[in-house]
């Protein structure tokens, strides 16, 4: 995991913002882990899985949940759902309600597990 003391200055002399379009912001759920939001999709690309699984454990956790979707997809949370609901802490119950009722309504065709 990146410290903030291994990112650029220019990264860490960055105010966070939920500018969320702008690819050289710096997201405001990474405040323990500066980096930009072009360096975040890059890393979710190129990484390895258990990188992966962490950084959208993270999203999860600490992003707006209207905003996590710029990040991934329902049906991506949904395959990974046992490793990332491990990064989740308090806000698991709230992703497992709304998964719960996604696929109680028909919004989501995946089975996940619980």
């Amino acid at each position: 995991m990146a410290t903030q003391r291994n990112q650029p200055l220019s990264v860490r002399s960055k105010p966070l913002s939920s500018a969320l379009d702008d690819p050289a912001s710096v997201p405001y759920f990474l405040w323990d882990e500066p980096m930009t939001v072009a360096e975040l999709r890059d890393r979710l690309r190129r990484s390895s899985q258990p990188e992966r699984t962490r950084l959208l454990g993270k999203i999860l956790r600490e992003a707006r949940d209207t905003e996590v979707w710029r990040f991934t997809t329902p049906e991506s949370v949904a395959q990974n759902w046992k490793a990332l609901s491990l990064h989740l802490g308090k806000r698991r119950a709230f992703w497992e309600f709304l998964f719960e009722s996604w696929v109680d309504q028909g919004r989501l065709n995946v089975d996940w597990a619980r």
